[in-house]
């Protein structure tokens, strides 16, 4: 589903014009981006939370060449699903 077929959706669902609509969900995207660079935590009830981790220096190998290589230092965002959206999916 892209972005616009979620803003249509919520659009038929809640009567809310794909204005409203579309202007929710880019305050909520700006929010989370510029909470997760902070390093916050965000936890939506019965979604899941989301969160930042760091990843230390390690040593890989490029996989074309086999040549050894040093990943550096990097944060990865996190995606924790709740009990309940894991049941739902489990569910259907």
């Amino acid at each position: 589903m892209t972005k616009k077929e979620l803003i249509r959706t919520i659009t038929e669902k809640t009567e809310l014009s794909q204005h409203a609509v579309s202007n929710v969900i880019e305050s909520i995207t700006e929010q989370v981006c510029a909470l997760l660079c902070r390093g916050d935590r965000i936890t939506l009830s019965g979604f899941g939370t989301f969160s930042t981790k760091n990843r230390a220096q390690r040593e890989g190998r490029n996989p074309q060449t086999g040549e050894s290589m040093i990943i550096p230092a990097h944060r990865v965002i996190k995606f924790t699903a709740s009990k309940k959206l894991k049941g739902v999916v489990n569910d259907s």
